[in-house]
């Protein structure tokens, strides 16, 4: 249900038939376990005009479906039919279960339940029934369950240390998703510490390459060639002003430039 619905067996996909006898399964899946009536069934694939063959023809549906399944697949139940199917056959109920486990479990291993849960998705959950009235309320429900499951999985990454790339990827999902403050705020946490990254690191490089600077102007303007071919050391720091100030002329100060870039 996390994308086209879809049943496999033994790792193939099985072929569930035309659009009212996948929508008839779509309609089991959401209600597992529960029986679901006739009259909602009808409702559900032909509105509020039914033909009158509507009930035939859901039977017929039914059976078709029942050879693909198999004969114990689907009870009949009044008032109506019910699919019997194991939790974890449900790839909704993986999803679930994989975020209830990440809970209480340390960061490293929460970030591989998480990336589990959301390998689960293979597209827009019920995609082929995104205009179908009887889907709406549960299409809601699983396009939130799956920001809940991206929003701690980022959250999870950012504690292990390992944020990647997710100052683009957040962004990205702060433009998508603009009233979502969670994502809002991690993307303003994230684009902060990058930030202090940025002037701690160009603090360090600047104050090594004044001093190198520095080094290689008192070296160049102070030592004679002489002394030169025979050390190739700086005389010590304490002597260079007295050095330069006796041999040569102040030597011109030259502003130096760094180029700092951090990946987006």
């Amino acid at each position: 249900m996390l994308g086209p619905l879809e049943v496999t067996s033994e790792g193939a996909a099985l072929e569930l038939g035309g659009p009212k006898q996948r929508a008839l399964l779509a309609l089991l899946l959401l209600d597992a376990g529960r029986a679901v009536s006739t009259d909602r069934f009808i409702e559900a694939l032909w509105g509020e005009q039914p033909p009158r063959t509507a009930a035939t023809s859901l039977q017929n549906f039914v059976s078709q479906l029942r050879k693909v399944l198999g004969p114990d697949r689907i009870v009949t139940k009044p008032p109506g039919y019910l699919i019997r199917i194991d939790s974890s056959e449900l790839d909704v109920n993986r999803a679930q279960t994989l975020l209830d486990e990440a809970k209480v479990v340390p960061a490293s291993e929460r970030c591989t339940k998480l990336r589990d849960a959301l390998d689960l998705w293979r597209g827009p959950p019920l995609e082929e029934f995104g205009y179908e009235a009887f889907a709406q309320s549960e299409i809601a429900r699983l396009e939130e369950l799956q920001l809940t499951i991206l929003e701690e999985r980022i959250e999870a990454e950012i504690e292990v240390g390992e944020p990647g790339n997710l100052i683009g990827e957040l962004e990205a999902l702060v433009g998508r998703h603009p009233l979502r403050e969670r994502f809002r705020e991690q993307s303003t946490a994230q684009a902060g510490r990058r930030r202090h990254s940025m002037r701690s690191s160009g603090v360090a490089v600047r104050s090594s390459t004044s001093w190198g600077s520095t080094r290689a102007r008192g070296c160049s303007s102070s030592t004679p060639r002489s002394s030169a071919r025979k050390s190739t050391s700086c005389p010590p720091a304490r002597f260079l002003r007295r050095i330069t100030s006796k041999t040569s002329p102040e030597p011109s100060s030259r502003a130096g430039s760094s180029r700092f870039s951090a990946p987006t």
